[in-house]
């Protein structure tokens, strides 16, 4: 019982958000250099290079630099075993992000230097805090010409109404950038250059020490010791418990490119990080430690191997020890199976698993059983995660196959794309699926969509925009309302998805006024709750 405890006590779970190009996908892989998990960073970069980020693995991320689906990455470091959930930066992906976020335990923020906090930033954030989940920023791009650290902090404080407190502090940006200074071990870390696999020639030394005099400038110098000055007499205490509620934010500063900075915030993140958290079920909170194996589904995705069109269930472990071959309850299928080919991934490769335990994430093989916000567990046990939440579409296109012969393959290519939660697809009543409605909340979904069908299915699509941009389900039972006898303006739509759910699409928020005035105790809803 002492090794269970100490499996789960030793896990952690946690998702890197930013905003794109802040630098997300490099951090990721020095984190992973650090483990011993790969041997050289592939940097993201344009098409002419072959060498594409460990972390990206469908075609269309390594041509564009961008990750467009979240994955999950687990490595050894200082005898903790860590999971890292990468997320999707662009904005167009952030349902997968919030999806993944679900699963994490903590938060790691990346911020450019010398851009601050983006668009993106605030609404993953908001995600966070929504939830509660503690936030650790990175703020990246030291190497280059960056904004005043103390704006920085001013602008985290104020544009996310969270806490800060900067662990450590940048001496210098750009080509002066020197080091940092670590205020809980009252020591300079100085760097002098650096490779792409650790850090090198990182001299600890006290503020005091002489050598430090003679590696900075004297203006340089002189500044550190007033900020150092200016940040004990003016900043509140470190107060771990207001980290772990989500109400203080941890700030580092380096650079994840040349490696300054990267290896000591990746000690301190474990010291502050917690073991795998409660998770709220429908009987209560479930304790990680439950000896019960308890999962729920975040994450499905198809042909991540096209030479084996396989379809992965992503599952977060919340409770006990999964041991493979052992009989678990699907809740919502409502029967007994066996998980299939349980693996761990790091990108492309992946290991069959035997064993693990609360807090690690598995990928199962899923023969089109699962959905998102699935839950399974020990027979005995009979419990269920709350869902998952689905994000309005907020753009609309009608979609048909070019050929009409390729229906069965077009028909099997979008419903799996939507049943990984990339789009949403809706058909108007009583209608098959030989054209479909499909939403999604950012235009590159779209490119995505078309880019998967061709490549994964071998099927080519005509695409019509359409002009809704608002979406409601009906809460309503067909016993309460028949979708024939609504009123409403002949710019509205009433559509099903492919749950069989009846839902309107708007053009404008004036319609949905306009439907709810027309239509006593129409009951419209924005989320719709996978459960």
């Amino acid at each position: 019982m002492a090794d269970f405890r100490k499996e789960i006590e030793n896990r952690r779970t946690f998702a890197i958000i930013s905003h794109p190009d802040a630098g997300k996908t490099t951090i990721t892989e020095k984190f992973l250099l650090y483990g011993g998990a790969i041997q050289e960073a592939g940097m993201v970069k344009g098409k002419k290079n072959s060498r594409h980020a460990v972390s990206d693995w469908m075609e269309i991320e390594k041509q564009r630099g961008i990750s467009v689906t979240s994955s999950v990455l687990q490595f050894q470091y200082q005898g903790k075993c860590i999971n890292i959930l990468d997320t999707p930066g662009h904005q167009d992906f952030s349902e997968d992000t919030y999806r993944t976020l679900m699963a994490a335990d903590s938060a790691v923020m990346v911020i450019d230097a010398s851009k601050g906090v983006e668009a993106q930033t605030r609404k993953l954030f908001k995600v966070c805090a929504m939830r509660g989940v503690p936030i650790f920023t990175f703020i990246n791009k030291m190497d280059r010409e960056a904004r005043d650290p103390y704006e920085l902090l001013d602008e985290i404080e104020t544009e996310l109404g969270i806490g800060t407190y900067a662990v450590n502090w940048p001496i210098g940006s750009g080509k002066r950038f020197k080091g940092v200074y670590d205020r809980m071990d009252d020591q300079v870390i100085a760097f002098e250059g650096a490779d792409f696999r650790h850090e090198v020639k990182a001299q600890r030394m006290s503020i005091d020490d002489p050598v430090l005099e003679g590696l900075l400038p004297e203006e340089q110098y002189q500044t550190l010791i007033d900020d150092i000055e200016l940040l004990s007499g003016a900043g509140d205490d470190f107060d771990l418990e207001a980290v772990r509620a989500g109400k203080l934010s941890p700030v580092f500063f380096g650079s994840a490119l040349t490696n300054f900075g990267v290896e000591p915030f990746l000690e301190k993140f474990l010291g502050m990080s917690t073991p795998p958290t409660a998770r709220e079920a429908d009987i209560g909170l479930v304790d990680p430690f439950d000896p019960h194996f308890s999962a729920f589904v975040f994450k499905i995705q198809a042909n991540m191997n096209k030479a084996h069109r396989d379809r992965i269930a992503f599952m977060r472990i919340c409770s006990g020890k999964f041991e493979r071959g052992k009989d678990v309850w699907h809740v919502q299928g409502n029967r007994k199976m066996q998980l299939a080919q349980p693996q761990q991934l790091m990108a492309q490769d992946r290991s069959i698993v035997d064993e693990a335990y609360a807090g690690d994430i598995i990928g199962i093989f899923d023969p089109g059983v699962f959905s998102i916000g699935d839950t399974v567990c020990d027979p005995g046990m009979k419990c269920a995660y709350s869902g998952i939440p689905t994000f309005a579409p907020e753009i609309f296109a009608r979609v048909r196959q070019k050929d009409t012969l390729k229906r069965k393959q077009f028909v099997k290519g979008v419903e799996q794309i939507a049943q990984e939660g990339a789009i949403q697809i809706f058909h108007e009543p009583n209608t098959g699926m030989e054209e479909v409605i499909v939403g999604v909340v950012g235009v590159l979904q779209f490119e995505v969509l078309e880019y998967r069908l061709k490549n994964e299915y071998n099927v080519e699509i005509i695409r019509e925009g359409l002009p809704y941009s608002h979406i409601r389900w009906i809460e309503n039972t067909d016993e309460e309302y028949d979708y024939k006898e609504l009123r409403l303006t002949s710019d509205t739509k009433v559509v099903q998805d492919f749950r069989g759910n009846f839902l309107l699409l708007f053009t404008s928020p004036w319609n949905i006024t306009w439907a709810q005035e027309h239509n006593e105790g129409l009951e419209l809803s924005e989320f719709s709750e996978n459960s």
